[in-house]
C-alpha cells in the first residue's frame, strides 16, 4: 500500500527552474528504487529520471545536465530540481517507486507548465 503524493508543479516561464518533491508512505522507502515520469499532452507517458535504492541517478538524454533527481530516505521524500526549464518540459509529472520483487506504485502527478 505504497503511496506517493507528487507536488511542486507550477507555472514558470522559460529558463526558470521548480523542484518536484514526492513524498512516499506505506513502506520502507530506502529499499525502493524511484523515478520521475512526464506525460506532454497528447503524448505517452516518458521516463525523466531514476535514482537506485543506492542513490545512483540516470536520465533521459533531454533533461541531462539540467536536472537533479535526489532523496531523502529520512524524510520520505524524492526530489527532482529542473533548471533551464523548457517549453517542451511542459507535462504532467509523476513519481514512481519499484520495490525489490518489481511491485511499482504511481502517484497522481503535478503539472509543470512552461511558459514561451
Amino acid at each position: 500500500q505504497v503511496q506517493l503524493v507528487e507536488s511542486g508543479g507550477g507555472l514558470v516561464q522559460a529558463g526558470g527552474s521548480l523542484r518536484l518533491s514526492c513524498s512516499f508512505s506505506g513502506s520502507t522507502i530506502a529499499i525502493y528504487a524511484m523515478a520521475w515520469y512526464r506525460q506532454a499532452p497528447g503524448k505517452q507517458r516518458e521516463w525523466v529520471a531514476s535514482i537506485t535504492s543506492g542513490g545512483s541517478p540516470n536520465y533521459s538524454d533531454s533533461v541531462k545536465g539540467r536536472f537533479t533527481i535526489s532523496r531523502d530516505n529520512a524524510r520520505n521524500t524524492v526530489y527532482l530540481q529542473m533548471n533551464s526549464l523548457k517549453p517542451e518540459d511542459t507535462a504532467v509529472f509523476y513519481c514512481n517507486s519499484r520495490n525489490p520483487y518489481g511491485a511499482t506504485s504511481w502517484g497522481k502527478g503535478t503539472l509543470v507548465t512552461v511558459s514561451s
